[in-house]
């Protein structure tokens, strides 16, 4: 492994990249793994608990899944350890534990809830960052929370969400690092609506009133992220691409951009460079669609390589907040999540090993010919050798070890579950 590393950084060299700067780059980068990979966004507000509607819809049933806190716990621990780098958690509002409290629906959540989260996570050395759960409830039959037209069930859901910036706040400050609180509703219709102002005018209502709770951003960052379309709302999605964007650029929030809700063909690195120069700071969930919003298991895809290429041609990479949003239940979540977090961290890796000092030389001058064959060249660099002597460093699986020790984890914890 030291030979092709020492070959890998030699090949780099003669295009004038610097190996170890990429590499301590990327260290600095902190993804958030989703807690929700674990059980299949079920949450543990209730026994035996499952997604029900808002638009998701979770496929497989593969033996393993978390059942409790603590076995969703012990799964992540097991996670951040098949992952090179320090990373963040991101938690959602259904994952309160109310082991010594008795439950509270979500209109009723307190910092409380959340305080072994915050114990758990500080022991281990991650930071945690907040979403509120505006699905899977009753109170989201009608397809319509924050811009419902009925008074009752978005009074609901502005309280939720009051509530969940008020714990995003409370780990923020008790952490000692901003926690990004993200808002996504699933409100829309199946066939077409009439007053589409109408909802948006109700959901734009909803989000002042949320946000006029000032906290300091030491503490927490929101963040708002739009969808194309959902399993019901396949006609009408009222919190839009439009919408969120014009509301980032009028108020406090930036936009979160997810890569599963947009359009197959849109691109969401091409985005980047445009938001920016607007925003200071971006969120992106990082996922897999096909054909739709799937949330298929991220791999290193050319979608996934454009969007990294373009946070670190564009500067935006220190800017950027980057978090996981799959599910996939037909296989082991477990390695569900060491694939993900895995290829995004390469993707980016070979984003910061691409020879862009080089290739802005070329194209400043003109010299498309020499621009397309040094980016052709550096599709066959050897990128693997610099990813396995970083895992290795790391202390954690390289890919050729990472089908054994997901498999064992399986056959000793996860196959004791039924």
């Amino acid at each position: 492994m030291k030979e092709a590393f020492e070959y890998a950084r030699a090949k780099y060299r003669e295009l004038g990249v610097d190996v170890d700067a990429a590499i301590a780059t990327l260290k600095s980068v902190h993804l958030g793994l989703h807690c929700w990979q674990g059980d299949d966004v079920g949450g543990f507000e209730h026994e035996g608990a499952e997604l029900a509607g808002g638009g998701i819809q979770v496929t497989g049933n593969y033996p393993g899944k978390a059942r409790t806190l603590a076995e969703l716990r012990a799964d992540l621990d097991k996670a951040f350890s098949l992952v090179p780098g320090t990373h963040r958690l991101n938690l959602h509002a259904c994952y309160a534990d109310f082991s010594k409290t008795g439950f509270a629906d979500r209109d009723a959540l307190e910092p409380a809830h959340f305080d072994s989260w915050i114990e758990w996570a500080s022991k281990r050395g991650i930071k945690i960052d907040f979403n509120a759960t505006i699905f899977s409830h009753p109170k989201a039959d009608s397809g319509f929370t924050l811009s419902s037209k009925d008074p009752g069930v978005r009074k609901f859901w502005i309280e939720h969400t009051k509530r969940a910036r008020k714990i995003a706040a409370y780990i923020g400050e008790k952490q000692g690092s901003p926690c990004v609180h993200n808002i996504w509703i699933p409100d829309g219709s199946k066939d077409i609506p009439v007053d589409r102002m109408g909802h948006r005018k109700l959901l734009k209502e909803s989000l002042d009133e949320i946000l006029s709770v000032k906290y300091s951003r030491d503490h927490v960052r929101d963040a708002v992220e739009s969808k194309l379309f959902g399993i019901g709302s396949e006609a009408f999605v009222v919190g839009s691409h439009e919408f969120y964007m014009g509301y980032a650029l009028t108020g406090d929030p930036m936009l979160c951009l997810d890569m599963g809700h947009f359009h197959l063909t849109e691109s969401v690195a091409d985005k980047i460079s445009s938001v920016f120069l607007f925003q200071d700071e971006l969120l992106l969930h990082v996922s897999r669609p096909i054909r739709w919003d799937s949330d298929h298991v991220v791999i290193q895809s050319d979608e996934l390589k454009s969007l990294m290429e373009e946070l670190v041609r564009s500067g935006a990479l220190p800017k950027t907040h980057l978090g996981l949003d799959f599910f996939d239940a037909t296989i082991n979540r477990l390695g569900a999540y060491a694939i993900g977090a895995r290829a995004t961290l390469k993707a980016l890796l070979e984003a910061l090993l691409e020879p862009r000092a080089l290739l802005m030389k070329y194209e400043e001058a003109g010299n498309g010919f020499a621009r397309l064959a040094t980016l052709e060249e550096a599709k066959t660099l050897p990128l693997g050798a610099v990813w396995d002597a970083y895992c290795e460093s790391a202390k954690v699986p390289t890919d050729r070890q990472l089908v054994e020790e997901v498999s064992a984890y399986e056959r000793d914890v996860q196959s004791g579950r039924h």
